[in-house]
């Protein structure tokens, strides 16, 4: 049941995470923890394996796995033993990444990327290919074409000029080549009435957004345990400081924005208010990889007596996301083997916005993922 995982944004950080894990799951050098399809809950229930990802993708920049692998192992992402080990498995997927196509219009580079998928499926005998985006974020789009239904996106792909940004345009040549899609950013992704139109005319699924890696996991626990013992939260204010290329994108207004929005709609959702304060999301170059997150909470008790409560996380994104972009990957090709067309919102468990009309609590999220995960065919 070879799988392929295609990968927009390859040669990133947490790409790259994921392909040493899951190299390394393989060969037995380490063990799967973080996936969440390895817990004991959930273990050999879902088919494929870790083991029969192929990995393939696109990416803007040209730099070698192996170096990027050693730059990982050098800021502590990753073992550099481990590192060292998958250097011969990691040459190999270097020869299946391909530049990001550039035609003079949209539709011609739609048309480039689909035929990029399409043989890398033949190629390598895939019986599917999932394709993730885990590239920078983008910033949120003006309206356009998009909105006015398929065949009027069509036409307007045809034009010279931007109509969709790269993250639905991949989703768009996605679709046109047959493969689901999973958006693991805050970006635009499917997220258009006339992408969905196109998912369902192709029949395939699709998944995301925003990968909940760090604080907002740490949110959609805390936010249902105010509603649940109905304390009434006041204020509910984070400061997020980043380093690497993530926290650099994350500098530029319009890409910070966008995040920001996605890490906040939690609150909204699960108490039923918004309550004062915003997440504010702050570049810092020395933690590299890592990030360090910190929450003001303040409530309201019985009798109006006021509380607070404060948390930090310290996290590495990219190790606390590869083991989810497995998990995805796997999901999403059981789910298109299953014949699932269009949103998949039983997903939520993984994303600060998630698709669809669906609970933002953890504990919710959770039983609607092993729901889903029991409609799929058992793995022998």
């Amino acid at each position: 049941m070879r799988t392929g995982a295609w990968l927009i944004g390859a040669r990133g950080s947490v790409a790259v995470t994921s392909m040493i894990g899951a190299l390394a799951v393989k060969s037995g050098l380490t063990g799967p923890t973080g996936c969440v399809l390895e817990s004991p809950a959930l273990r050999d229930r879902v088919r494929p394996g870790i083991g029969d990802l192929v990995f393939g993708g696109h990416d803007v920049t040209s730099v070698p796995l192996d170096k990027k692998a050693a730059e990982l192992a050098a800021a502590g992402v990753v073992p550099a033993a481990v590192a060292t080990a998958v250097q011969a498995e990691l040459t190999a997927i270097d020869q299946r990444l391909r530049p990001l196509p550039a035609a003079a219009t949209q539709a011609g580079t739609a048309a480039a990327i689909s035929a990029d998928l399409e043989a890398f499926r033949s190629r390598h005998d895939l019986e599917r290919v999932v394709v993730i985006n885990v590239s920078t974020t983008e910033p949120v789009p003006p309206p356009h074409p998009a909105h006015a239904g398929l065949p009027a996106l069509r036409a307007a792909l045809e034009r010279p000029g931007t109509v969709l940004p790269p993250s639905a345009l991949a989703a768009y040549a996605a679709f046109h080549a047959g493969c689901p899609y999973v958006d693991f950013t805050p970006s635009t992704g499917a997220r258009l009435p006339a992408l969905d139109a196109l998912a369902r005319e192709r029949s395939v699924p699709y998944g995301g957004h925003d990968g909940k890696t760090g604080e907002t996991l740490v949110k959609s626990v805390l936010a249902p345990m105010f509603a649940q013992r109905n304390l009434k939260v006041r204020t509910w204010s984070g400061v997020n400081l980043l380093g690497g290329g993530d926290g650099a994108n994350l500098a530029r207004p319009g890409a910070n924005a966008a995040k920001a929005a996605s890490k906040q709609r939690v609150l909204a959702e699960t108490l039923g208010y918004a309550p004062q304060g915003e997440t504010r999301i702050d570049y810092l170059e020395d933690l590299g990889d890592f990030k360090t997150a910190w929450d003001l909470v303040t409530f309201e008790g019985f009798l109006g007596t006021a509380m607070r409560m404060e948390f930090t996380w310290h996290g590495c994104d990219s190790a606390l996301a590869a083991p989810l972009i497995l998990d995805l990957a796997r999901l999403t090709a059981a789910a298109h083997r299953l014949g699932r067309v269009g949103p998949l919102p039983e997903l939520a468990f993984f994303f600060k916005d998630p698709l669809g009309d669906v609970p933002h609590g953890l504990a919710e999220q959770w039983q609607a993922l092993c729901a889903f995960i029991g409609t799929l065919e058992p793995a022998p």
